[in-house]
């Protein structure tokens, strides 16, 4: 029974309508606007806009990397709020903004090259707060971190 109440309030969550985006997001203005950013610094790029998700990559290099030569988890989090955040944005009502509240993550496997790939898909879009899970993967598709961001949506 309780498996069953669990599915019912997942399926609620998720978005009815096939597109979640309101008018036409724009990936090449956004990538403008954060290069001057911790964004642009860790070279950051938004790739992908589907339907109901969000994509975006970051080099494995550098400017990402901890002292012992794998991916920084605080890098990651950067990738998966940045991703957030741009989706959070595109999906908002005209007159809304949002803005973190919560970030979690766990690191699953570590990264010492390459590039890493984060998909953000709504878990919940409400009218005053949005969760956001983040799946971020190494070249190989193998899984690097999960992410899971809540935003409050604010009067702009």
């Amino acid at each position: 029974m309780e498996h069953m109440s669990l599915t019912r309030e997942a399926e609620r969550a998720r978005p009815t309508n096939p597109a979640i985006w309101h008018g036409s997001p724009d990936l090449d203005r956004a990538n403008e606007l954060s290069a001057g950013s911790a964004i642009g610094h860790l070279g950051i790029e938004l790739t992908e806009l589907g339907v109901d998700h969000l994509v975006g990559r970051m080099p494995v290099d550098r400017r990402t990397l901890q002292p012992f030569g794998i991916l920084h988890g605080g890098a990651s989090v950067l990738l998966a709020e940045t991703l957030v955040s741009c989706a959070a944005t595109f999906v908002a009502a005209p007159g809304k903004a949002c803005v973190g509240m919560e970030i979690n993550a766990n690191h699953l496997r570590p990264v010492t090259s390459g590039w890493v790939t984060g998909t953000a898909r709504p878990i919940s879009l409400g009218r005053r707060s949005q969760v956001w899970e983040v799946r971020i993967v190494d070249g190989d598709d193998r899984l690097v971190c999960i992410s899971r961001c809540t935003m409050a949506v604010i009067e702009a």
